[in-house]
């Protein structure tokens, strides 16, 4: 049975401040001076029907070349969950939840940017890494990204390309 409170909906708009508060640098990243890509889909869970947003995932879809073959993936970012629901399963839920609309975007493979700290999260939810450097585009042209880079499956058997990886794209 579904917990109610773990029901993940499309969001129209939301606040991060909602989820996080107004802390200057919610998710840990302020030092690298990125310019970041805005998800285009939006995915939360709420406290209950119509209180506070709890939880959050987004999605875009990003042009990429990986292993020499251009390609679209679809970014997932935006990962939040509310301190005091933290170790509820609102995560796993609200990620759940974006990647299954993720599979209806049509790319084949999901990837995310995220700090080492959290990268085991994300293995445990199924997200597997990308061997060597991935390049993204910022304002003064391409950068090594510095975060880890994990890559998920969105059709049964997928494997993300081995090779070089060029993100066309901001990061997300």
């Amino acid at each position: 049975m579904t917990d109610p409170q773990n029901t993940v909906v499309p969001l129209e708009s939301y606040d991060m401040a909602e989820i996080l508060g107004d802390a200057p640098d919610a998710f840990g990243v302020a030092e690298l001076g990125f310019t970041w890509r805005p998800k285009e889909h939006h995915f939360g869970i709420r406290a209950e029907p119509g209180g506070p947003l709890v939880a959050h995932a987004g999605l875009v879809v990003l042009p990429v070349t990986a292993g020499g073959r251009q390609t679209e993936v679809v970014g997932l970012g935006g990962v939040a969950v509310a301190a005091d629901r933290r170790g509820r399963g609102l995560a796993r839920a609200v990620v759940d939840g974006a990647l299954d609309r993720a599979r209806a975007l049509g790319p084949r493979t999901a990837i995310l940017f995220c700090r080492p700290d959290v990268a085991g999260l994300y293995a445990r939810l199924g997200w597997h890494p990308v061997e060597g450097p991935v390049e993204v585009e910022q304002p003064a042209g391409p950068v090594v990204m510095p975060l880890r880079t994990l890559w998920f499956p969105l059709r049964e058997g997928e494997r993300f390309p081995e090779g070089a990886v060029r993100l066309h794209s901001l990061p997300m």
